[in-house]
Parts: structure tokens; sequence; C-alpha cells
């Protein structure tokens, strides 16, 4: 690694103001497998030039170079002496706004992706972007470089979604930059918040999953744990979320097309990926999986910095692609353009677009694709790792000892059977080593009880494309089977089929061969009745006799088995139940630890969604409550509140140490702290107020409640819930005076944001009503400033963190017992908005810590859940008054000429595919309305409500996710922290 320092003196035109400083050139190696850092190339050439160009001269020089994927650490020469160095550790530039306007007009200019006449906001964004990175890069290096000497035990975290958010004041805020930027910017003639909202959103993940895998990073960087996560690199994201008249509309995200200044492309790490081919065994019974369709998946590595530490870990992305050889060069001369570069298509696409719709078998084929090659290609870099830093002989039994892999959810459950094809193919172990490799090696974090994302492959599909894993998952069914059997033995077969049914990876297969009949039941004694072929007795047959009339001249019959005089009855067929892969038990079986997100889901994870399996290994399961970074959700996207914290705490401790916030709750009802608190909020109601107009053209008022939901649409979700308490709302006001309608509600602004995935048909009615809503209330002369209903386009990490320290109430009101955790109702408590919400996931958690009377709860239990729904089956459930008045308003018409008769048809009946109110949005309606009329008289009185929200900040402090990342690492992966000298 090379870095070269010049002392920059203004020239003539040339020079730019701020020029007096240092100018840093940087050249950074890339191994042969690829590392932490890495960037562009600098040759003497490129010096000159930036000598000429700024009359820099040399004032200091120090060379060395640590690639931490080397194969080899290796002395190498001073491309001015030749002279042979040692490696040493690096700094990054002086922190100094000179110095930073001269590396940010070095960038503008030598590592251009603008043409040179202008230095406007994109440029200048991309210019500070590799500034920054510099800096980066110079940590990152030296971060893998300290882990490979010591060959420390490092955890990897896989998971398909990373939603990440904007990295530039993150990176700028982390390494303790951001008033030296600030200043040089100015020197530019540009300011670093605007500079800041040039950057795209990394379009890498969706929701709470994403976001908390994201989270997890941060913390595991800041608090210097080992570790480096991986995931896909897609092209298109999820979506760009547009709402139109008719409601949500999908564009594809364009994240990429400006190119991402963050990423290093490491084309020297590269794996093969195989699909479909078959499995061939050899004589002396060893198996080969000869792939049908082969890729290359590519890494691309984006730096993760820690707060005020030199810690900076990485996050892999892999891309895909296939060999040059597959383009057919021929078939395209002669035409046939599209089929000669099939190949290359069919590898791009796997990248292309997150969760991939999967209503048809080429959609879900393309989303296994895309799982199988996260697990292979991010196993297979884990895997040349470990060889690596073994040396010449490599001890597999100590695997466990330096790797930890968790799976964020089932997605990446392939790990399991691809670490035991690899070191039972491809490195000789045998099966009984392997199979306790692979479960000392793997750890499983469950994120939801529903039963459509506990994720089933068809066995079929997987099969075709991906033979040998099949063979695997096969066997570890077995030796489930045989483990099942052993503990519980075979003298209730009641008991025992119950539990093979319940517990075995494969789903409607047939046993193993080993255990063929060990479910046969005795045939029945035969009875000796008058019946035909199919069971049916001659007097039962007579009822369903008719008389068929022949042709003329014919005469009448019955029919039935050929035989006159009878008709045969002829049962529908009854369809074989398809055979399934059950990920979520493999994940169970796979690994050595199993873990909820919350204390509720833990405990449902536990009692019900995998009872069995606890029954049997109750040692593997946990519970880790999520948690959220300071970093990001109060220190920099609320820079108002961060600065009364530090004032009224003493210091900025409670950054790191999130334990100092609860040190507010003595301050509560200070006046003082009151009033600039109160200050605060109304500054970050503001922001969100131009945003408002910006992004939808309606204009709020900043002295209205804001009252927010955002997250993923979904029914459980219930925003359906929340739209028909508005709408009942706006009824009532328009039955009332002027004057009554005043005095009994306080002015609200309801803002949600979220998307609903494609196919989700009733997520996308949702969407559109609650826009229909909108636009007739905020166009109402009538209700005015008392309420508006806003649905924020495309919601992602940045409008986040614009939103939530702009909260003062937020919603988080799943149905009990069906939200995994929430992260996002951590964020809001952090930022002092006050929760209503059911006791569902961490809401649980939070409302112990933030006091009873800051929380406004409604809405059924977790465990009378499955007793309401019995008693909607059964129509023994009564609606409340106002539920119905509600929906008679909205089928009135008063919303639009839109049909809602689906939407609402979803909340009515007693049973059906789509009805019964499955959700019990019916049953929590009264209890929700009843629950916000609180609400309102609690605003009323902003000296109880300020010291409501400060009590919800200073309860916040247990949601961290430092403390998670503490309890993972020490319970689950057994990583220490490793601080950089």
């Amino acid at each position: 690694m090379a870095t070269w320092q010049y002392s920059a003196m203004p020239s003539g035109t040339e020079a730019v103001s701020g020029c007096n400083a240092v100018a840093r050139f940087v050249d950074f190696g890339r191994g042969k497998n690829g590392g932490g850092g890495g960037g562009r190339r600098g040759t003497k050439v490129d010096r000159l030039i930036l000598m000429r160009k700024w009359q820099l001269r040399p004032m200091k020089r120090s060379f060395s170079v640590r690639n931490v994927s080397s194969e080899h650490q290796q002395k190498v020469k001073d491309p001015l002496t030749q002279q042979e160095e040692s490696p040493g550790s690096l700094h990054p530039f002086p922190p100094d706004a000179s110095s930073i306007s001269s590396s940010i007009k070095y960038h503008a200019e030598f590592t251009p992706l603008f043409s040179p006449q202008k230095f406007e906001l994109p440029k200048a964004y991309f210019a500070t972007a590799q500034s920054i990175r510099d800096a980066l890069i110079v940590n990152w290096n030296a971060t893998y470089d300290h882990y490979e000497r010591l060959n420390v035990k490092q955890a990897y975290y896989l998971s398909m979604e990373f939603l990440q958010g904007r990295a530039l004041l993150n990176a700028i805020g982390n390494l303790g930059f951001t008033g030296a930027y600030e200043e040089a910017l100015s020197n530019l003639g540009h300011n670093l918040e605007e500079i800041a909202t040039q950057e795209p959103d990394a379009a890498l993940g969706n929701g709470g999953l994403g976001r908390l895998a994201s989270c997890f990073l941060d913390s595991l960087a800041t608090l210097n744990y080992p570790a480096w996560g991986y995931g896909l690199r897609y092209k298109y994201g999820l979506f760009k979320q547009r709402i139109t008249k008719d409601g949500q509309e999908e564009v594809a995200e364009d994240w990429l097309e400006m190119s991402n200044p963050w990423e290093i492309v490491r084309n020297d790490v590269t794996y093969p990926i195989k699909f479909y081919g078959k499995v061939l065994t050899d004589s002396d019974g060893k198996k080969h999986w000869i792939g049908g369709e082969d890729i290359k998946a590519v890494a691309y590595d984006v730096p993760i910095p820690g707060y005020e530490t030199k810690t900076t870990i990485s996050l892999r992305l892999w891309s895909t692609k296939a060999p040059s050889g597959e383009f057919d060069l021929s078939m395209f001369n002669s035409g046939e353009h599209t089929q000669a570069a099939g190949a290359l298509y069919n590898a791009e696409k796997i990248c292309y677009v997150l969760y991939p719709g999967d209503e048809s078998l080429e959609g879900k084929t393309l989303r296994l694709k895309q799982q199988y090659t996260l697990c292979s290609a991010s196993l297979q870099d884990i895997i040349a790792r470990f060889e690596r830093r073994s040396g010449t002989k490599v001890k597999w039994e100590e695997f466990p000892e330096k790797v930890a892999v968790q799976m964020n959810d089932t997605h990446p459950t392939l790990c399991i059977p691809e670490l035991m094809r690899i070191l039972i193919d491809v490195k000789g172990l045998s099966w009984k080593e392997t199979w306790n490799i692979t479960q000392r090696t793997v750890a499983y974090t469950n994120h939801t009880v529903l039963p459509e994302a506990l994720e089933k492959w068809s066995l079929e599909l997987m099969q075709k494309l991906l033979p040998r894993h099949v063979e695997i998952i096969e066997m570890i069914d077995e030796e489930l089977v045989r483990t099942i059997v052993s503990e519980y033995g075979q003298a209730d077969s009641n008991l025992l089929e119950k539990k093979l049914k319940q517990m075995r990876i494969l789903e409607n297969v047939e046993l193993p061969a080993a255990f063929s009949d060990l479910l046969v039941k005795p045939k029945a004694s035969p009875v000796d009745v008058s019946t035909d072929e199919l069971g049916e007795s001659e007097e039962e047959e007579e009822d369903d006799e008719e008389e068929e009339l022949e042709p003329a001249g014919g005469k009448s019959k019955y029919v039935k088995g050929g035989i006159q005089g009878k008709k045969k009855k002829i049962p529908e067929p009854v369809p074989e139940p398809p055979k399934l892969v059950r990920m979520a038990n493999l994940c169970v079986v796979g690994g050595h630890a199993v873990n909820g997100v919350a204390e509720i889901h833990s405990e449902i994870v536990k009692d019900e969604v995998f009872n069995d399996f606890f029954q049997l290994w109750p040692e593997k399961f946990q519970n880790k409550t999520n948690g959220v970074t300071p970093r990001r959700w109060i220190r920099f996207c609320n820079p108002d509140l961060s600065k009364i914290i530090t004032s009224w705490t003493g210091s900025e401790d409670w950054v790191l140490n999130t334990e100092k916030l609860s040190e507010l709750r003595k301050f509560a009802d200070s006046e003082d702290l009151q009033a600039q608190w109160r200050a605060a909020k109304r500054n970050n109601k503001l922001k969100v107020a131009s945003l408002i107009k910006e992004k939808t053209g309606y204009t709020v008022s900043p002295d209205s409640m804001f009252d927010i939901q955002v997250k993923r649409i979904h029914e459980y979700k219930r925003q359906l819930l929340n739209i028909l308490g508005i709408v009942y709302r706006y009824k009532m006001m328009k039955e009332m005076s002027a004057s009554e309608r005043k005095k009994k509600f306080v002015p609200r602004v309801c803002i949600f944001g979220g998307k609903a995935f494609a196919t989700y048909v009733q997520a996308k009615r949702i969407v559109k009503f609650i826009t229909d809503v909108g636009a007739t209330v905020n166009h109402d002369p009538d209700i005015g400033d008392l309420l508006k209903v806003i649905f924020v386009p495309d919601y992602n990490v940045s409008v986040a963190e614009l939103l939530i320290p702009a909260s003062e109430l937020s919603q988080h009101i799943s149905t009990a017992g069906m939200e995994a955790s929430g992260t996002s109702n951590m964020k809001f408590a952090m930022n002092g908005c006050i929760l209503i919400g059911t006791l569902d996931g961490a809401n649980v958690e939070i409302r112990e810590e933030v006091g009873e009377d800051n929380f406004f709860l409604f809405g059924a239990r977790a465990n009378e859940i499955a007793g309401l729904r019995k008693e909607r089956a059964e129509g023994k459930f009564t609606p409340d008054p106002r539920f119905e008045e509600v929906k008679k308003f909205v089928r009135s018409g008063v919303f639009g000429s839109s049909s809602y008769d689906e939407l609402l048809g979803s909340l009515e009946g007693n049973e059906g595919f789509g009805r019964a109110d499955y959700f019990l949005v019916g049953k929590d309606f009264p209890s929700y309305i009843d629950c916000q009329a609180k609400v309102d008289e609690a605003y009323k009185d902003q000296k109880r409500w300020t010291s409501m929200s400060i009590m919800n900040t200073a309860g916040s402090y247990k949601f961290s996710s430092d403390r998670t990342i503490h309890e993972y690492a020490r319970e689950i992966w057994n990583i220490k922290p490793v601080e950089l000298p």
C-alpha cells in the first residue's frame, strides 16, 4: 500500500481556493483472492500530472503493501527508489479542511466520472465520497491485515437483504470528520447536507430484515468484532415506488446508473456456481456433481466503518456473470442475437431484482438460484480464507473454531447442504466429520411466525436445479428420522407418526428405505356387506340413480360398472400433495442455535412454531431481541436532539453506551429541557413538511401532531386498521360543527409509507385506499388542517431518517403474535416518539422500559388470537356498530368511484380464503378507536406529552444493536473484540 503526501501551492488560474494543504494520492494493491480494501492504482505519470497541475512538491513518502487476502504477505519495492520496504500501518489524512479540499479536488480531476468543465452537485458528491473512501480504505486494509495475522475467529453474516441507506454522512460522522468536511465543501462552494442528498439509497433491501442486517454490521465494526457481511448486488433492487391515481406503480430502481463510489469490484475474487446437471459416482463411491449451467460470482466489496475506531469491516456483495466464451459469436453473426447471448443474460439476471415474482415456475427457479448463489459463493470464499490462514496443513476439525456462519432468516438455508457438499465431495471428509463441523458452524435467526414466510421449496424443482444438494438433504432427513425414532420409540405409532409428519425436512415424501415399514398399519378385516367396488351399498346407490335416455329406438337403462341396472359413481380424483423441502426445519436441524428476535417471539417459536424441535433440543433455542444502531438513528439523523442529549447527560458517551440515555428520566419534567425538546421536534417537523410538499404536493402544518406508520405494507401489519380509524375520525368530523370538531380533535397529519410487494394484490388495494382517502380529506375545506392523510412514495432509509425524528405518534399495530420484533418501533422510541400498539414483538419490551403510562396500548393479546379466530369461524363474533358504520361510509362512494368490495370483503364472512377478518381488524377496531381518543387528550397537555416523549428516549437505552451484537458474539458465535493497534 503506497501513500504519497504533497504540499499544494496555488498556481495562477489553475489554483483553487484551499489548495494550501496536503493532497494525497493513494495506491492500494489488490491481492489474488481479494481483500478488505483497495482502490485505483496510481502511477508515476499520475503523480507527475498532479505535481504539475497544482505545483506539488513531495513532503513525505511512505510505502508499504499489505493486502488482507493475499496468499502471502510480502515486501515490495518503492516504485521511485526500488528499495524494499516492510509493511507498516497507515493513517488517514489529517481531518483539516485544507487537506480535505485538496483531496476532493484531486478526485474531481483524476478519478472523474463527469466532464471536467463544471463542479456541480453530482460531481461534487462523487469526489467527496471518493475522498472519504481513501480514509476508509486505509483502515479497511489495516483491519483485515490485523485479523489475518492473528487468525482470529470470524463471524459471517449472510442475508438476502442489506438496507444500508446513504453512506456519506455515516462514514464522515464515524470517522469524526463532519466539521472538517463542512468547512472544506463550503470553501469549494458547496454544502455538505446538499451534497449528501445526491447519494441514492443502495437498493439492496426492502424492510426490517435488511435494515437489521445493516445495523448489525455497524455495531460489529464499532465494537471491533471480526466479521464480514455477505449479500447479493441487486442491479434494480426491489422496485422504485410511484403513487398514481391507480395506487402503487412499480418501476426499476436506478441506483447504479451513475455507478457506486463505495463499492470496489474484485475481479480476482470469483467463484464458479453450478446449476442443473447430474451427479456421478466413482468406483470408490465418491460423488461428483457435473453442472449443466455454469456461471461465475464476482465480489464487490463495500467498507463498513465503525464509530470512533479504526475498525472497518466488509460487506461483500456477489454479482453474477457468464464467461465470455458462453457468448456464441457465430450465432450472433448469423442474426440470432438473443440466442447468442442467452447464457450471459441467464447468468446476469440472477442479480437483477430482489425477490423476483414467484408466481411462475421461472420466478421460483430464479429465486432459488439467487439463494444458492449467495450461499455457494460465500462459503467458497469463507473456506478459501480458512485454508489460506491455516497454512500448509489444514485441520478441518478446527473450522468451527475459526468460522461462525449466521443465517439471517431461511433464505441462506442452502448453506447447510452446500457446506457439506464442499467438505465431502471436494475436500474428501467423511459424512460424520462433515455433519459435526456443519452443525457447530451454522446458526439460524428466525424472523417470522407466518407460515408462508417459513420457506418451502418444491422437491422436484430442487432436484432439477441442485441434484447433489437434494441427495444431501435426503441424508440429513434420514438422520433426523433416526433421531426421532430413537427418541420416541415405536410403541406409540400415532405419536411417532405425528412427530415425523411435523418435524421431517421432506414433506409428503415417503420415509427413507431403512424405515419404510415403520408406520405400516395392519389391514382392516373384510366386512361382508353388499357393496360395489367403490364401497357404496346398493341402498345408498339408489339415491343417486338417474335415468339416462338412449337414442331413439333404444331403451332406458342404468349403467354402473358395466352392469345394467346400476350407475357407477366416480369420485373426484384426489390430487397428490406436493413434495416439499421445509427450509426452516433444515435450519433447525443443521445448526447449533436458533434464536427469535424478541422475548414474546422467541416464546412463540418455542411453544408453537418449532415446539417439537424445542422438546427434542431445548438447548438450541435462544432469544436475541433486535436492536438498532444509535449512530444512524439518533446521532446522525437527529443532530438537534443529539445536542440536547449530550448537554443534559454531560457527554457524548451515550452514542456508544446507550445506558446513559436513562439519565434523561430525572429531567423529564424540567421546563428548560422540555422547551428545548419541543423546539428540536418542531425543527424536524418543518423538514418533513418540506419533504411532503416536494414528494406529494400537499401542504401540512408543523403545528399538527405528526402521526406516522411506515413499514412494509402487509395485512398483518394492519395499515388497514389505521386508515379505517382515520375514516372514522373524518366521518365524525363531518357530522360536527366547526367549533365542535376543533374542540374534540387535535390537528393531525397521518403519514404512511412502505411498499406492497408487486404481486400482493390485497396490500396494493390498501395503498390505493389510503391514497383515495387522502385525495378526499386533504381537499375538504371543512376539515382544513385538522386532518391530513399523506402517503410518502418510495419509502426508504433516507426518508426514514427525516420522518422518524419528526414523529410524535407512531403506529405499531400488528395483530398480536404475528410481528417477530420490529425495529422501527425502537427507532421511533429513541427519537422521543410515543407508540400506539398491541402487545406484539418488541412492543412488549419497549412498553416495559418506557413505562406503561408512556405507551398507548390496545387490542387482543397473543394468547387470545386462536380463540378469537375460532369464535369467528363459529359465527359468534358480533362486530362493533362503529365498525359497520365505517364500512358503510366507505361503500357510499365518498372516496371516489373505486370499488372497495374486495378490500372490505376480506373483513367479512366467517370462513373462506381472503375472508373472515383473519387479522382481526374488526375485533380490535373499537379498542383502537378508544385508544386514539386517549391520544388526543394526552396531546392537548403538551407538558405531559413532552414528558412522555423524553421518557421514551430515556427508556430506549436497551434497544441498541450494540447490546444485541454482544449477545450474539458471546452466546452464539463465540468471538471476541479485536482492536487494531
